[in-house]
C-alpha cells in the first residue's frame, strides 16, 4: 500500500473531484487587483472579503468535523459536495459588487468545509499510520491543484470577459467535482465510531501535550499560509505595474504565477507528507516552519525585484508554507483516538482558519496605515512581515512535540 498510493483509484478519484470543487476558491484573489479599483475598495475592505470567506470556512470545518464524529465522515463529505456545488453556482451568477461578494463569498466558505476535515477522517479510516502521511499528502495536494486550476481558469476568463465571466465560469465547474466525488464514495462505508469509551475532548487537551502543540502549530500555520495566499496575487500585480503593465494584464499574469505556486504546493504536500513518514513529523515541521518565517520577513521588501527572481522566491515560499499541512494533519490522527478525532479537528479548524481569516485583514490594515504607494517596498515589506508571526509560532510548537517514535 505504501508504495502504491498513487495507484489507488479511490484516492485519485477523491483528489480529482476535489480539484474541481475548489475551482472557484481563488477567483476572488485572482480578480482582486481589478475589483479593488473598479469597486473603489480600501485594502481593509478588500481583505474583509477574503476574511469573510475564511470565517465561514472555519465555522464550516468545525461543524463538519463535529458532525463526522456523530453521523460519519462519508455522509458529511457527500452532503458538503452538494451544498458546495449549489453555493458555487449562486456566487457565480449573483456576486456583482462589494456587498454581494462579501455575503456570497462568505456563504461559499460555509458550504465548502465539509470536503476537507471529514476527508482527513476518511484517510485515517482507510490508511495505516505507516503510509498515512503520504495519503494525506495526496489529499491536500489536490487542494493546491484546485487552487492552481482556479487561478489559471480565472486568469483566462478575466482576460476574455472580465471578472463577471471569471465568477460565472469558476462557479459552474464545481458541479463536475460533486459528480465525481459522489461516484467515488458510493461504496465507501459510513463509519460511526463508538463514543462511549475513552477520554472526552477536554480530557484529551489536558492530558495530551502533543495535541495542544499540534493544534497551536496548525493555527500559526494557517495565519501565515492563508494570509499570503490571499494577498500574493495583488502583490505580484503591484510588482508588474512597476514595469508598466496594464491592470488587467497584471492581474492575468499574476494569476498564472500564483497558479504555478500552488502547483509547487501540490508537490510540497505529496512529498513532505511522505518525507515525514520517513524522517518523523517533528523534524519536517520544524524545518518548514523556520523556512516560512524567514521568507515572510523578506518577501514583501522585494516588490521591485526582477520578475523571475520574485517568482522563483514565491515558489519556494509557497512550497514551505503549505508543506507542513499534511504533516500536521497526519500527526493529529496519530495522537487522537478515532472516536474523538472529529471533535479535535473541529476545534483545530476553528482556531486555524479563524486565524487565517484575521490574517488578510491584518495585512490590509498595515497596507492602509503605511500607504505611500502601491509599489513601495516600505508598504509591502512590513505587511508581509505580519505573516512571520505564524512561521515562528509554528516552529516553536513543532519543537515542543514529544513523539513516541520517529513519526
Amino acid at each position: 500500500m505504501k508504495k502504491q498510493l498513487w495507484r489507488d483509484s479511490w484516492l485519485m478519484a477523491i483528489c480529482i473531484g476535489r480539484i474541481f470543487m475548489y475551482m472557484n476558491y481563488m477567483v476572488y484573489a485572482a480578480c482582486l487587483p481589478i475589483l479593488k479599483s473598479e469597486w473603489e475598495m480600501s485594502a481593509t475592505q478588500a481583505g474583509s472579503i477574503a476574511s469573510g470567506f475564511m470565517i465561514g470556512y472555519s465555522v464550516s470545518l468545525a461543524v463538519a468535523s463535529w458532525l463526522s464524529d456523530h453521523f460519519g465522515a462519508r455522509r458529511i463529505f457527500v452532503l458538503s459536495t452538494i451544498t458546495g456545488m449549489a453555493t458555487a453556482l449562486v456566487f457565480g451568477f449573483f456576486a456583482r459588487d462589494y456587498l454581494t461578494t462579501l455575503l456570497l463569498y462568505s456563504l461559499l466558505g460555509i458550504a465548502q468545509g465539509g470536503i476537507y476535515t471529514p476527508g482527513i477522517v476518511l484517510m485515517a479510516e482507510r490508511y495505516p499510520v505507516a503510509c498515512r502521511g503520504g495519503a494525506v499528502g495526496w489529499f491536500i495536494a489536490s487542494t493546491s491543484l484546485g487552487y492552481a486550476c482556479s487561478l489559471v481558469v480565472s486568469g483566462i476568463l478575466v482576460a476574455v470577459g472580465g471578472h463577471v465571466l471569471a465568477f460565472i465560469g469558476t462557479g459552474i465547474l464545481p458541479s463536475a467535482g460533486a459528480l465525481i466525488l459522489w461516484i467515488a464514495l458510493r461504496s465507501t462505508p459510513n463509519i460511526i465510531h463508538d463514543r462511549s469509551n475513552g477520554l472526552n475532548f477536554m480530557a484529551v487537551l489536558r492530558n495530551e501535550r502533543n495535541v495542544r502543540s499540534l493544534m497551536a502549530g496548525y493555527t500559526c500555520h494557517c495565519w501565515e499560509l492563508l494570509g499570503m495566499w490571499a494577498w500574493t496575487p495583488a502583490f505580484l500585480a503591484a510588482s508588474l505595474a512597476l514595469s508598466g503593465a496594464a491592470s488587467i494584464q497584471s492581474a492575468e499574469i499574476a494569476a498564472y504565477c500564483v497558479a504555478a505556486m500552488h502547483i509547487v504546493g501540490a508537490v510540497a504536500s505529496s512529498t513532505m507528507g511522505h518525507l515525514s513518514d520517513l524522517l518523523g513529523r517533528r523534524a519536517v515541521l520544524t524545518g518548514l516552519g523556520a523556512a516560512g518565517a524567514i521568507l515572510s520577513l523578506i518577501f514583501g521588501w522585494l516588490v521591485a525585484a526582477p520578475l523571475p527572481i520574485l517568482v522563483g522566491l514565491m515558489l519556494i515560499y509557497g512550497f514551505v508554507a503549505i508543506g507542513d499541512s499534511p504533516v500536521l494533519s497526519a500527526a493529529i490522527t496519530e495522537v487522537v483516538a478515532p472516536n474523538r478525532l472529529g471533535s479535535v479537528l473541529a476545534v483545530r479548524s476553528l482556531l486555524g482558519f479563524g486565524a487565517g481569516a484575521i490574517a488578510p485583514m491584518a495585512f490590509g490594515a498595515v497596507l492602509d496605515y503605511l500607504r505611500v504607494g502601491d509599489s513601495a517596498a516600505s508598504t509591502w515589506g512590513p505587511a508581509f512581515m505580519v505573516f512571520a508571526i505564524g512561521g515562528f509560532g509554528a516552529t516553536w510548537f513543532a519543537l515542543r512535540l514529544r513523539m513516541s517514535d520517529k513519526k
